[in-house]
C-alpha cells in the first residue's frame, strides 16, 4: 500500500500506471530532417529509467511543415518510423515504463528557430525555413510572414496526417497518443478567436471554432484504438478576447463525449502580449476547474517541483495526475527522491540498485 497520493496507482483509458508522475513533452530540437537521433536514445533512454509513471515523447509532428522547427521529430514518412523505432528498442531493452507520444502540428508558429539561437521565425525560402499555415492569415508576430489560411483540402490534408501518425504509433506499440492542443499551435489557433477569424463552418462560434480539433481527435481515436488517446489544452491565452477556461471546459467535455481518456491542463502560447501570472501552482486552478467539469483523468503541469507540492495537488483532488517537464530535465531522479520523501518503494534498474542510500533501506524493494 502506498503512503502517500502521488504513489499510488491510477488508470487511463485500459492503461493502469504505478504512480501519477507523467514525464511530460519536452523538444529537444535535435532530430534531423524529422528523424530521431541518437541524442533523443540518450534523452528518453535517461528518463525511462527515473521511476516515472509514464514517459511522454515530445511534440511530434504530424507533417513536415507542421514541425515547430527543424530540428523537430515528424512521425510523417517511413524514414521517421523506422528512426523512432531504433530509439524505442534501444529504450525498451532496459526500461518497462510505459511510453507515450505527443502529436502535433505548429501551424503559424512553425519554421521557427532554435531556442539556443533566438527562437524567432524562419522566412519562407530561407535555409531551414518554410510557409507556415493556419486557421487564418494573422502571423503570430506583426513582423512574421502571414501564413497561408487553410483551405478545405488543407482541413482534409492535416486531418488525414493526424490519423496516419497515430496509425504509426499504434506500429510502434506506443502506449498512448496525446494530441497536441495547446501552447498557440495549430489546432489551439483553431480554437482561440484572437487567432481564428474564419467565417465558415470552422470559426465564429465556440461550436464553429472547436470543430476541426474535434474532428482531429476523432481521427486519432479511430487510427489508434486499442489505447488511450488524451489532449493537451492551454486553459487561456491569458489575453483578453482570447481563449478562457470556460471554452475550455465545454472543450474538455466535448472532448469526454467522443472518448477521450485524459486532458492534460496547461496554458498561454497564443498571444504575444499575454500577461502570464507565473508562480507555483500557477496552472493548477485551471486544472481543477476541468476536473470539476469532467470524469476523465486530468493531469495538472507547470511549475510544480516539491515532493509536498505534487502531493497535494492529487491528495486535495485539484487533478489525477502531475506532469513534470524542466523539473526533471533539471533532476532526472526526481520521483526517486519523492519517493524517498515518503517512505515510498520504486522501481530502479538492476544496474542502479547498489546506490540505494543506507537511510532509505526500502527504497528500491
Amino acid at each position: 500500500m502506498s503512503k502517500s497520493k502521488l504513489f499510488s496507482p491510477v488508470s487511463i483509458g485500459g492503461m493502469t500506471l504505478k504512480n501519477r508522475i507523467v514525464i511530460a513533452p519536452m523538444c529537444q530540437y535535435s532530430a534531423e530532417d524529422g528523424k530521431m537521433t541518437d541524442w533523443h536514445l540518450i534523452h528518453l533512454g535517461m528518463l525511462a529509467n527515473s521511476g516515472a509513471g509514464i514517459l511522454t515523447i515530445e511534440a511530434t509532428a504530424v507533417t513536415p511543415e507542421g514541425r515547430i522547427s527543424y530540428g523537430d521529430v515528424g512521425l510523417y514518412s517511413d524514414e521517421c518510423e523506422a528512426a523512432m523505432h531504433r530509439t524505442l528498442e534501444g529504450v525498451r531493452r532496459w526500461s518497462d515504463m510505459p511510453i507515450a507520444i505527443q502529436l502535433g502540428h505548429a501551424g503559424r508558429k512553425a519554421s521557427s528557430d532554435l531556442p539556443w539561437k533566438g527562437g524567432g521565425q524562419i522566412a519562407p525560402g530561407a535555409v531551414n525555413g518554410w510557409k507556415t499555415e493556419a486557421p487564418s492569415a494573422v502571423p503570430f508576430k506583426a513582423e512574421y510572414d502571414a501564413p497561408t489560411a487553410l483551405d478545405r483540402d488543407g482541413l482534409k490534408r492535416i486531418r488525414t496526417a493526424f490519423a496516419d501518425a497515430a496509425r504509426r504509433a499504434a506500429r510502434l506499440d506506443l502506449d498512448a497518443v496525446q494530441i497536441h492542443g495547446a501552447h498557440g499551435y495549430l489546432l489551439h489557433q483553431f480554437l482561440s478567436p484572437l487567432s481564428n477569424q474564419r467565417t465558415d463552418e470552422y470559426g465564429g462560434s465556440l461550436e464553429n471554432r472547436m470543430r476541426f480539433p474535434l474532428e482531429v481527435f476523432e481521427s486519432v481515436r479511430e487510427a489508434f484504438s486499442q489505447s488511450p488517446v488524451t489532449m493537451r489544452v492551454s486553459a487561456t491565452d491569458w489575453a483578453p478576447g482570447g481563449w478562457d477556461v470556460e471554452q475550455t471546459i465545454a472543450f474538455a467535455q466535448a472532448l469526454e463525449k467522443r472518448g477521450c481518456d485524459g486532458i492534460h491542463v496547461s496554458s498561454g502560447g497564443l498571444a504575444v502580449d499575454q500577461q502570464i501570472a507565473i508562480g507555483p501552482n500557477y496552472q493548477v486552478p485551471f486544472a481543477r476547474q476541468v476536473k470539476a467539469a469532467v470524469e476523465i483523468p486530468v493531469i495538472a503541469v507547470g511549475l510544480i517541483t516539491e515532493f509536498e507540492q505534487a502531493e497535494a495537488i492529487i491528495s486535495t483532488g485539484d487533478a489525477d495526475l502531475v506532469a513534470l517537464a524542466r523539473t526533471i530535465l533539471y533532476d532526472p531522479r526526481w520521483p526517486w527522491h519523492a519517493a524517498a520523501h515518503f517512505g515510498e518503494t520504486i522501481h530502479a534498474a538492476d544496474q542502479y540498485l547498489r546506490c540505494q542510500p543506507r537511510q532509505f533501506r526500502n527504497l528500491f524493494g
